[in-house]
């Protein structure tokens, strides 16, 4: 079996991709350090006995936005704009780097943002946002910096006949690809086509639909690292390169229904909310097979010890959790971000497996050591404690998007459940800053 990985060379010179590549991973690690920063701030605001002691629940809010959107959209786009390039070729230079500085500088301005005048934090799904003209500047630049980079990686990747598991993963980024520029375009027309509503209620319409789409990309993005780092642990998936396209097929299917709701049904409508509800409920089932293979990779270099097997099973892990407690959402509570908790971090630990892949192809020093092995089982180990923590809370009451006293913590149940948040969501931390670490100083023994 050809194993299912992209053809990455780190020659002098370095080619696009590469250089591409590099710079989108370097932008990812800036927002992960902003966004622990904040992180830190967060756990503290909601953490029992602590709470009390610093004044942050105003501040919680604000920092809250951020480090979502730092954490979660500018992460995750600088990896996927990273395997967007790495599939691609090398045509339309000029349009990939003006992706990319587009989204490094909308990226600085959207974290500065906050220590602006009139930071008004709207806590909405998706993307939140800060009511500022500063942050919207950000935000729009990142944007249209993604943008470029999506468009860039519909017309530059070209699948390689006959290339077996290399041309599978392409079919499987490009598909991604497509999936985020739905997103994008929805997340425009949907601005210009919203309700005139006032603050939250029209960001939740603006990012509702762009916002569902985009999970499809993130989805797709996951099992591409999925296949990858098996086939880098030497267990290249057992089915065939054409029926692996044809699973990537499969799940990406429900991402045409995106533009026949937004044809169908106006930007707002309980309709449009409905059925794209009812898209991610109903379209991302259909991942189980992809889910299944992965997982039968997963058992089989259960006695291989590297920080990609760490990754891979953290992830895996963490995602199962994730969708499991979809299931168990009943009502407005912080079972709800237990279960995004879990599959954002599922996707979040793939993406940090394959960054350790890749850093030595990328002409950086090797990711090794027993701070990269065991990495992801700090990050993991303490995202499921917040995540087990959130869940138990949710099932006594706790309510999501508040922080100290707001939270009215009455039973101990309750003080149980957001004291293993706190303490998860620490352990996390400092897993995080570990994967900063291991990176940087691969970076600093960068060998071209």
């Amino acid at each position: 079996m050809q194993p299912y990985v992209l053809d990455v060379t780190d020659g002098l010179p370095r080619p696009l991709p590469i250089k591409l590549a590099r710079a989108w991973l370097a932008l990812g690690i800036a927002a992960l350090i902003g966004s622990g920063l904040l992180a830190v701030l967060l756990v503290l605001s909601r953490t029992p006995g602590i709470q009390h002691v610093f004044p942050l629940r105003d501040f919680f809010r604000s920092a809250l936005v951020v480090h979502v959107d730092l954490s979660v959209l500018i992460w995750f786009m600088a990896a996927a704009c990273m395997l967007f390039s790495l599939a691609g070729n090398a045509r339309f230079a000029a349009l990939g780097w003006a992706g990319y500085w587009l989204a490094a500088i909308g990226t600085a301005v959207l974290t500065m943002s906050p220590f602006f005048p009139d930071a008004q934090p709207l806590l909405n799904n998706y993307i939140p946002v800060l009511q500022q003209p500063v942050f919207f500047a950000g935000l729009i630049l990142a944007g249209i910096g993604f943008m470029l980079t999506l468009s860039r990686a519909l017309v530059s990747i070209q699948l390689k006949v006959g290339a077996g598991g290399t041309a599978a993963l392409q079919f499987g980024i490009l598909l991604a690809a497509l999936a985020g520029s739905f997103a994008f375009l929805g997340f425009g027309f949907s601005w210009l086509n919203a309700p005139p509503h006032e603050g939250q209620a029209y960001f939740e319409e603006v990012f509702w639909g762009g916002g569902h789409a985009l999970q499809f990309q993130h989805a797709l993005l996951l099992a591409v690292a999925w296949f990858w780092l098996a086939s880098e642990l030497g267990e290249t998936p057992r089915i065939s390169p054409r029926t692996t396209a044809l699973l990537f097929g499969v799940a990406a299917l429900p991402v045409l229904a995106v533009p026949v709701i937004y044809t169908l049904w106006d930007v707002g409508s309980p309709w449009h909310r409905a059925y794209f509800a009812r898209l991610m409920e109903a379209g991302h089932p259909l991942m189980t097979p992809l889910i299944l293979v992965a997982g039968v990779s997963l058992w089989r270099v259960r006695g291989v010890v590297a920080p990609a097997k760490s990754a891979f099973a953290a992830s895996f892990l963490l995602f199962a959790v994730g969708g499991v407690l979809a299931f168990m959402i009943k009502g407005v509570n912080v079972v709800i971000p237990a279960h995004y908790h879990g599959s954002i971090v599922g996707v979040t630990l793939a993406f940090m497996g394959l960054s350790y892949v890749l850093l030595p192809r990328l002409g950086f020093g090797s990711a090794e050591g027993k701070m990269a092995r065991w990495q992801p089982y700090a990050y993991g180990g303490g995202q499921l404690i917040h995540v087990l923590g959130l869940a138990w809370s949710g099932g006594y009451g706790v309510q999501r998007k508040v922080a100290g006293a707001e939270q009215v913590l009455t039973t101990l149940p309750q003080k149980i459940g957001m004291g293993m948040m706190g303490a998860g969501g620490l352990i996390a931390i400092i897993g995080g800053v570990m994967f900063v670490l291991v990176c940087l100083r691969a970076m600093l023994r960068k060998r071209i």
